[in-house]
């Protein structure tokens, strides 16, 4: 049986790079960790509507499914601390736009 494809280093810095052309909070420095079958973004809580005290919150869940080759991305609902689902993607790319765009405000609050 083969270890799962997910977390691995390339995927990783591929969206460690391109969460750096965020529309929202580019002054903080958010970091990608691995999960299992995925990546866990965290950052610091600028804004203070998540975290009045300004700690690391986490922003967004990318998991892969190996099954569908899909990407899931999950946002956090912080009041009941769970991760909801937001949308499905055939390749990161795109999910990382939306992630990076967010207009709704429902990553980058």
């Amino acid at each position: 049986m083969a270890p799962p494809a997910h977390p691995n280093e390339f995927d990783r810095k591929r969206i460690e790079r391109a969460i750096r052309q965020r529309r929202r909070y580019r002054y903080v420095e958010p970091k990608v960790v691995g999960a299992d079958h995925g990546y866990r973004i965290e950052s610091a809580c600028c804004s203070r509507n998540v975290d009045p005290d300004g700690g690391v919150v986490d922003i967004a869940l990318v998991l892969h499914d190996a099954d569908s080759g899909n990407w899931h991305l999950f946002r956090k609902n912080h009041g009941a601390d769970t991760w909801e689902l937001d949308s499905i993607h055939p390749r990161l790319p795109p999910l990382l736009d939306l992630l990076n765009e967010d207009q709704d405000r429902k990553f980058w609050q």
